[in-house]
């Protein structure tokens, strides 16, 4: 059988400003790896206006299948219509696996997709792997550990997965696939529209693209302590990350928070300050070269993790280092 007449390890397209989002790339590419070993072919529902030739990149990523709706309706996402054409397409097409970034988009539409579908769904998965039963195993850290959730009975298998998980795939513009076309029936009605999306202002040095970040935790004690942190990024030209903790207290938005329901980052250098080192946050750092942690206590989990540790109150240390960096810089070369 034709890989594309038998994809069943589907995934959930997500375009942006620039074109295909990384983390929809990546997604083809990890279930390109499970879909080889239980001999599936891949599929993509790519929903959107204007998609022009979007599906060769999606084929040139590993899929096999593109079932692509193009209508100008679809120019904006919209939850309820996007859940309505994407449970009628699992529906028909039955694939075993259903995969989603943990986008915006992707954290609203993967429970919509699973209430509909009356399957689990397993969020902020740090990897994904087949076992000897061909179930998928979805992993996720929790309870100071890792565990492996399975949805052995209901499908489509679900999980979303953040950007940097996975790596990109290397394209093959070699592969060739199927593109269906996808009708996308008028006047369905919706309780809510999107009208307008208004894209955010990057403030400071994007965490994705950082080769220094500078992450701070509850250790920070309050705003002031968390603003010298701020600063200890400023000066240090360096990506500014967070934890939940942080985040929970208003010092810091959503969008710096590092970990399994944050962001993943790969730098080259990692500074966290008055982070304790739970699982949760560390996941979220991939391959950096060299690591340091500041931290008052010296039993402290992350001390574990790290090449190199300061034991300190972070709030004695940031503002000490800080004005020593400020100073060699005063300095003439």
């Amino acid at each position: 059988m034709m890989a594309q007449e038998n994809a069943k390890v589907f995934v959930i397209a997500e375009l942006g400003m620039r074109g295909t989002e990384r983390v929809t790339l990546q997604l083809i590419g990890k279930a390109r790896q499970l879909a080889d070993e239980i001999d599936y072919g891949v599929g993509v529902i790519l929903l959107g206006s204007d998609l022009a030739d979007s599906e060769q990149e999606l084929i040139e990523a590993g899929a096999d299948l593109v079932l692509k709706g193009d209508a100008e309706t679809l120019e904006l996402y919209q939850a309820e219509l996007y859940t309505a054409i994407i449970v009628k397409l699992v529906k028909e097409y039955q694939p075993e696996i259903l995969l989603l970034g943990s986008t915006s988009m992707g954290r609203e539409l993967a429970p919509l997709l699973a209430a509909r579908l009356e399957t689990g769904l397993t969020a902020h998965c740090i990897d994904l792997a087949i076992n000897a039963s061909g179930i998928l195993e979805q992993r996720i850290p929790a309870y100071g550990g890792m565990i492996t959730i399975i949805c052995p009975i209901k499908r489509p298998q679900m999980a979303t997965v953040a950007e940097g998980v996975f790596p990109n795939p290397v394209l093959d513009s070699s592969r060739t696939g199927n593109v269906i076309p996808i009708e996308i029936q008028d006047g369905i009605s919706l309780r809510a529209h999107t009208l307008e999306i208004v894209r955010e202002e990057l403030m400071g040095i994007s965490l994705e693209s950082a080769q220094v970040i500078v992450a701070g935790g509850a250790g920070a004690g309050d705003v002031d302590g968390w603003r010298e942190i701020t600063e200890l990024a400023s000066v240090l030209n360096a990506g500014l990350g967070s934890t939940r903790p942080v985040v929970d207290a208003g010092w810091s938005d959503f969008d710096s928070m590092i970990g399994q329901s944050g962001k993943m980052v790969n730098p080259d250098v990692y500074i966290g300050v008055g982070i304790s080192g739970d699982l949760q946050h560390m996941v979220g750092i991939t391959g950096p070269k060299i690591m340091v942690a500041v931290n008052n206590d010296p039993k402290s989990h992350i001390f574990e993790q790290v090449d190199y540790g300061v034991v300190e109150d972070c709030r004695i240390f940031v503002p000490a280092l800080v004005s020593a960096l400020k100073d060699n810089k005063a300095k003439p070369d």
